[in-house]
């Protein structure tokens, strides 16, 4: 299992509800969640097959920006 931890445009519930169709159905996340109180607004992705690429590319194509963070 990886965690993947992204900044994002994602700032809150209301985004956090346009994202969640496409993190819960994305095959090969196992666990997600946003720390909307955090000002980077982390995005904590757990899987086991995807990328850094996969995702950001994922909430890019539904309008939101990620960056990695180590």
């Amino acid at each position: 299992m990886t965690t993947l931890k992204f900044k994002t445009s994602i700032n809150c519930n209301g985004c956090v509800a346009k994202v969640s169709p496409f993190l819960d159905n994305t095959n090969g996340i196992d666990k997600w969640e946003v720390e909307l109180t955090n000002p980077q607004k982390i995005l904590t992705i757990e899987t086991s097959s995807l990328k850094e690429e996969d995702i950001i590319e994922g909430l890019k194509n539904i309008g939101y920006r990620a960056e990695k963070i180590d």
